[in-house]
């Protein structure tokens, strides 16, 4: 294969949810900065999008700048279907909780299909982590991948696209994610046009030529856990909560630096303050909902999920607004606290408005 370099086109402050549903809709008018690429689709045109970031109920999260909200990217590619601007998209979507964003939310006739890491109230999984197998070099102190992105990428690297199906892929890297890391797991979704995965891969991304004549055997597509539990190996592996990847991070840090050591107490003072920060935005929300809706209800809102099929919340303006005041009072929710934008979204559910939210904050965080 020739060599091919990397073309980063929105970085750093320009990597923004802004700047990326601009570039799906091709609307360059709304572009801040970056270098003005946009998808330039039209009706004829195989669209894949690839999105990787941590993730909560409902949303996920940018580089830069506001998190990304479903209602926000399901009604950007309305707009690009509606503007027969594609024939047909394949979506990859790998954050915690990534099912939330197109559960009851993408319909089948938007001929788009898309795959999330994991259901819409479960976590993802971070690979390739210091102290686990498998480990990345000695020179690196943090996670290099995630399971399910290194399942679809690494199989996608090995076989001909134009023979495998997405269908075909979905089976290996659900088997991969959900089996082969038993005590590790979350299933891969699939949403939207599903018809669309009996399409070669090859159509979405190409294919290596040296791959051309690979053959794949049946049992790599399955994708019957029971099949698959049975040939699993259950190796001595290791993944890591994508919540918990900084606190892992932080957690090796220490542990690797010599006793007495500056590094060792900086990283001490670094771990702990991680600790303190989780355990504060646990207090928080905690004191919040008890204070609008008892303390005999907290769990239920902390927990409730909706059957599937529905949408995480009613009225996505009043999650909005919950996590916006939550941010002005008691500062921004953090990887970790973002676990608890579905408690939010069951608030609003519930029938919480903007005053009752700002008082119990107010009373909650700035004490």
């Amino acid at each position: 294969m020739i060599p091919m370099a990397i073309l980063q086109d929105y970085t750093g402050e320009n990597c923004t949810a802004n700047n990326f549903l601009a570039v799906i809709l091709g609307n360059r008018t709304a572009l801040t900065g970056g270098s003005g690429k946009v998808v330039n689709s039209g009706p004829n045109d195989y669209i894949f999008i690839y999105y990787a970031d941590h993730g909560s109920a409902g949303m996920v999260t940018m580089p830069t700048g506001d998190d990304l909200y479903a209602k926000d990217l399901i009604e950007v590619l309305k707009k690009k279907h509606e503007a027969k601007s594609y024939k047909s998209m394949v979506f990859y979507l790998e954050a915690c909780e990534s099912g939330s964003m197109f559960d009851g939310l993408l319909t089948e006739d938007m001929n788009i299909y898309a795959v999330t890491a994991s259901t819409p109230a479960e976590s993802s999984y971070a690979m390739y982590c210091p102290g686990h197998y498998p480990s990345p070099e000695d020179d690196f102190e943090t996670c290099l991948g995630d399971l399910f992105s290194i399942s679809w990428i690494e199989d996608s690297e090995k076989h001909d696209l134009q023979k495998e199906t997405l269908q075909q892929q979905h089976g290996v890297v659900r088997r991969r994610t959900l089996v082969d890391y038993l005590d590790f797991s979350s299933h891969v979704m699939q949403y939207g046009n599903k018809e669309l995965s009996k399409e070669p891969i090859f159509s979405y991304i190409g294919t290596n030529p040296d791959n051309d004549n690979f053959t794949m055997k049946a049992e790599e597509f399955s994708s019957n856990p029971s099949a698959e539990i049975a040939h699993s190996s259950r190796l001595t592996r290791g993944a890591v909560s994508q919540r918990d990847a900084q606190l892992h991070y932080l957690w090796h840090r220490f542990n690797r630096s010599a006793d007495g050591s500056s590094e060792k107490i900086e990283a001490q003072k670094q771990l702990q303050n991680e600790i303190l920060s989780r355990q504060q935005v646990d207090q928080n929300i905690h004191q919040i909902i008890a204070q609008v809706f008892g303390e005999e209800n907290v769990s239920k809102m902390i927990e409730s999920i909706r059957p599937a099929g529905q949408p995480l919340v009613d009225d996505w303006d009043c999650l909005k607004m919950l996590v916006r005041i939550y941010g002005e009072i008691c500062g921004s929710l953090s990887i970790y606290g973002k676990k608890y934008t579905r408690a939010m979204a069951n608030m609003c559910n519930a029938g919480i408005n903007e005053k009752q939210m700002t008082l119990a904050s107010n009373q909650a965080c700035l004490k």
